[in-house]
């Protein structure tokens, strides 16, 4: 039995302008955005393209679902992790000094950001986000995934205790250090939550 054949470009092609639609269709339904539905079907066609453009046209289908699949939940956790950072300014100012013990994460309000925002507002935000998430990583561990835990999972002090076997004071103490740490960062950088018109309530 001979090695499968190897799709064409013009196959790809062709693969790729009958799927399209659908799965537009199928993003814009998960996501409730046409624009945000329209970058991840483009982008998860241009993955295939890039990654997989070679494999047989058999297998496009359940490759092509996987990547769309794996991208629209991506979007999600960005989308996640981009409330988190907003609503996280919105907490730097009320951290003093003598919160080592308190966890800053249960002082928070929501906060609602309009998708309407001035277009420098939104940069600011995506400038912002950035900084913070390449901060995040030179945290020490413990702080990270303490921080990670209770502000990205949405665990609670007593689950993020169980899970990082330790007592929720410790947890209190983490996360608190861990803020401040970036909220240190961004002051250096210049931001402040006023600057970025982020407010909670």
């Amino acid at each position: 039995m001979g090695a499968p054949t190897m799709a064409t470009r013009q196959e790809l092609s062709d693969f790729l302008a009958d799927v399209e639609r659908r799965a537009f269709k199928q993003t814009t339904y998960a996501v409730r955005d046409d624009h945000a539905a329209l970058d991840i079907v483009q982008d998860a066609m241009l993955k295939l393209a890039e990654k997989y453009g070679n494999k047989p046209v058999d297998e496009f289908p359940m490759l092509f679902q996987r990547i769309l699949q794996n991208t629209t939940r991506d979007y999600w956790r960005r989308q996640k992790v981009r409330n988190l950072w907003t609503t996280l300014l919105s907490a730097f100012s009320a951290v003093g000094e003598d919160g080592e013990e308190s966890d800053p994460l249960e002082t928070l309000t929501s906060s609602h950001h309009n998708a309407n925002d001035e277009p420098e507002v939104q940069l600011d935000r995506s400038q912002t986000i950035a900084l913070i998430e390449m901060s995040l990583q030179k945290l020490p561990s413990r702080q990270r995934e303490a921080f990670v835990m209770r502000y990205w999972e949405d665990m609670d002090v007593a689950e993020t205790a169980k899970a990082m076997g330790c007592s929720q004071g410790s947890v209190k103490t983490h996360c608190s250090r861990a803020v401040k740490a970036l909220a240190k960062t961004l002051a250096e950088h210049g931001i402040t939550k006023d600057i970025l018109n982020v407010k909670g309530g």
